[in-house]
């Protein structure tokens, strides 16, 4: 068995970290055996270099290794990337095509960005790694694949479970081992370390003298929290040593290249359900007023029925009076006095039916007596529309013109928003 620190010397693995050994040490350990791995860690991390360090160490090493990206490939075509297609399946399709487990056979596969995979996707791939069997896009024949699967993901797995983007029993099955690789910015004693080491790697690529920095320098490049990790800190090393004339870098020089190097470094305190928490709680609170409206347009349909069936607006006036007041709110005690004395009708409330000399009154149309209450509900209608325009607005603005961030941020199918962009002629 191989030590860690051949390892690293083979594969160009930078850093003394424990967490970063462990990590090594565990994929040493699983590489002899036909175990699922899953690698998690954030973007940047370096999460490839471990399926490499396991095919290699296997008795694969000598079969095919292919890594595949699966958030980079098409939702539609991912199905005959990954399984191949007989001819005909599907329009363009005009040959049999091998997918990456037909051509990988006694090899391993690495998929990369696991968690990017369609549900359907995911059903195919649980398949192949119970019984090693699959199915080409388009045909009914059984196929059989002998194929080692290490995957790798950034997002948190058991989220993506509970929202019912991952299938729990294809999680189970991949994280057969788990191994995890730290952050940079809980690996403080490589990160200069790896700064030197691509520095010098980029002054020998463009012949030019290695970049180095200066004390207060290195004091920024510590403190700073690296999001993009070991991808970002070696971007930033490229660019210091392209466009920087004077070698010796600086503290101001050096935080001119760090996004937001000014702002705070302490952990930061985010709650996982704070998606787009304003634009949440101002349609929370449109929502409440359209509520609360609706009730009063429901009491105000109550009273004016009450009204039309009696005649005697007084009557209804004085075994309605909590409705009233809830409708019209209360008012100072000038305002009673003043609306004691005025009639019925100024208080719009519509003038009730009065008795003429004919004993019975000829029965009133359907459409007039409820004629009042079908405006009431068209004014209901009208206020909602102008309040789901008023949305569909502020959210476009929002995500800049986007409609599939708005549709996600509205809580609709994009298509429900095109139709409703074109709709109200947004």
């Amino acid at each position: 068995m191989e030590s860690i620190q051949s390892i690293k010397q083979r594969f160009e693995i930078i850093g003394n970290d424990v967490k970063l050994n462990r990590a090594i040490e565990k994929a040493i350990q699983v590489a002899p055996t036909d175990i699922s791995v899953l690698v998690t860690g954030e973007s940047g991390v370096g999460k490839e270099s471990i399926p490499k360090i396991i095919h290699s160490l296997s008795h694969r090493k000598h079969a095919k290794y292919i890594a595949v990206n699966c958030g980079a490939i098409p939702e539609g075509t991912i199905d005959s990337e990954l399984f191949g297609h007989e001819k005909g399946a599907f329009t363009g399709a005009t040959q049999t095509r091998s997918g990456y487990f037909e051509v990988a056979d006694g090899g391993t596969i690495f998929l990369d960005e696991v968690g990017e995979l369609p549900l359907t996707t995911q059903v195919r791939l649980l398949r192949v790694l119970e019984n090693g069997e699959f199915l080409k896009v388009g045909s009914s024949q059984v196929q059989k694949t002998d194929v080692r699967i290490v995957a790798a993901t950034n997002i948190n797995m058991f989220e993506a479970i509970k929202k019912e983007k991952f299938r729990e029993d294809l999680y189970y099955r991949l994280s057969t081992v788990e191994i995890g690789l730290p952050a940079l910015r809980d690996r403080q004693e490589d990160i200069h370390l790896l700064f030197r080491k691509f520095a010098s790697d980029f002054g020998q690529k463009y012949k030019m003298p290695t970049i180095r920095l200066d004390d207060q320098a290195i004091q920024v490049l510590l403190r700073y929290r690296w999001p993009g990790n070991v991808r970002q800190l070696r971007n930033i090393a490229e660019q210091i040593s392209v466009l920087e004339e004077n070698r010796i870098i600086s503290a101001s020089t050096l935080s001119s290249y760090l996004p937001n190097a000014t702002g705070s470094n302490l952990p930061a305190v985010v709650e996982h359900n704070k998606k787009d928490s304003d634009f949440s709680n101002e349609r929370e609170i449109l929502y409440k007023v359209l509520f609360d409206m609706k009730s009063d347009l429901n009491d105000l349909k109550k009273l004016t029925l009450e009204l039309l069936k009696d005649n005697d607006s007084a009557k209804v006036q004085e075994e309605n009076e909590g409705l009233i007041r809830k409708i019209y709110g209360d008012a100072d005690e000038e305002d009673i006095e003043h609306e004691e004395s005025i009639p019925p009708k100024l208080l719009h409330l519509p003038e009730p039916v009065m008795e003429t000399s004919t004993p019975t009154l000829a029965p009133q149309p359907q459409e007039d007596r409820y004629h009042f209450a079908e405006e009431i509900e068209e004014e209901e209608t009208l206020s909602l529309q102008e309040k789901e325009i008023e949305l569909i607005k502020k959210s476009l603005e929002r995500n800049k013109g986007k409609r599939k961030a708005a549709a996600s941020e509205l809580g609709i199918s994009e298509r429900t928003l095109y139709r409703k962009i074109k709709q109200y002629d947004l």
